[in-house]
């Protein structure tokens, strides 16, 4: 992980500040990096502060090969999903618990949060806002970052909560050094099959040996708007692709009764990359909103956070096979 290093005045970290108007508790890293993962309870919590352990286990199964989603340190699905895809991957009985087996394989020595030095190109390619209107999308030169906080939470895979929670004193400029968690190098390996599992809002890439090589919590389609049904194949990959919005051939959004191009970008509709599918119009793809995965319809694609679609974008190949199932669990077949 480039610029980062492993010493912070905790000065610096010294002030509240507030989300929504109501003070939240400020996180520090020695937090984090001291949880313990087994003193995690079973009871989910509400909206609220970040947990210093749930931080720590979102970390890990990052690292794992089995993707929680947004690193938000918040209790939920994805975190249940993501324990699930581990206990899969190490052949362990899948319930999503976190039990004291899989908690000590998932541990380790590596820090979990490391500070970063916030570089120019950081603060580079940044746009005031994102409207919602497609026609107004359009009319933009590119759908980038609206901040550099968001830039680094992308690029961490952490909730933009967290980042202000690590860092509330911070104006990431240039030269500024912050928090982020360091969620490893991207999964390496060759995916001969994917499954796409409607029923766990999940996709699980195998290798050709059938073993299981990452797991990603997903948007598959929507009621009004379901995704395909059986096998279907990888057809290509384009990267930071431009959007091209046909309300005849696939939805409407808000008055827009036209063709239109939306510019590349992150915060585009797809995101970062876009993985095609021989069913035409479909894909799997990145999200300009990646807190909303699994909680939040598509328009029948598949959506993953804009990181995971990227990294399973590197490890496929035109013919791999995307096969729609419904399923209980991520139990590899």
């Amino acid at each position: 992980m480039s610029s980062m290093k492993t010493a912070l005045p905790m000065s610096l970290l010294a002030l509240a500040f507030s989300v929504g108007g109501a003070a939240a508790r400020e996180l520090r890293p020695e937090e984090i990096n001291t949880a313990s993962i087994a003193s995690i309870g079973t009871e989910k919590s509400g909206p609220g502060d970040p947990d210093p352990a749930i931080v720590r286990l979102q970390v890990l199964l990052d690292r794992a090969g089995s993707s929680p989603g947004v690193i938000d340190g918040l209790s939920g699905e994805n975190v249940d999903k993501a324990v699930a895809g581990f206990e899969a991957m190490n052949n362990l009985p899948v319930n999503g618990r976190l039990d004291p087996e899989v908690a000590s394989r998932l541990e380790g020595n590596a820090p979990i949060v490391e500070s970063y030095v916030v570089s120019a190109e950081d603060a580079a390619g940044l746009v005031d806002k994102i409207p919602e209107d497609y026609g107004e999308k359009a009319k933009m030169q590119s759908l980038g970052y609206t901040s550099v906080a968001e830039k680094l939470s992308e690029r961490f895979h952490m909730g933009i909560d967290l980042v202000h929670a690590l860092n509330p004193a911070s104006q990431f400029a240039p030269g500024d050094t912050v928090w982020v968690v360091n969620p490893g190098p991207p999964r390496e390996g060759k995916v001969k099959r994917i499954e796409a599992d409607r029923k766990t809002g999940q996709v699980l890439a195998y290798a050709a040996d059938g073993s299981l090589l990452a797991v990603y919590p997903a948007t598959i389609g929507s009621e009004d708007n379901p995704a395909p049904s059986g096998k279907h194949k990888v057809k290509g990959v384009a990267r930071m692709p431009v959007y091209r919005y046909d309300p005849k051939r696939n939805f409407k959004q808000g008055k827009n009764d036209k063709v239109l191009t939306i510019p590349k970008g992150p915060n585009g509709p797809v995101g970062t990359v876009w993985i095609d599918l021989t069913e035409p119009t479909y894909g799997i793809h990145g999200t300009p909103e990646p807190k909303l995965i699994d909680k939040v319809g598509s328009h029948g694609c598949v959506r993953l956070t804009n990181w995971d679609a990227e990294e399973l974008a590197d490890m496929v190949k035109p013919g791999v096979l995307v096969d729609f199932v419904s399923r209980s669990s991520a139990t590899p077949k």
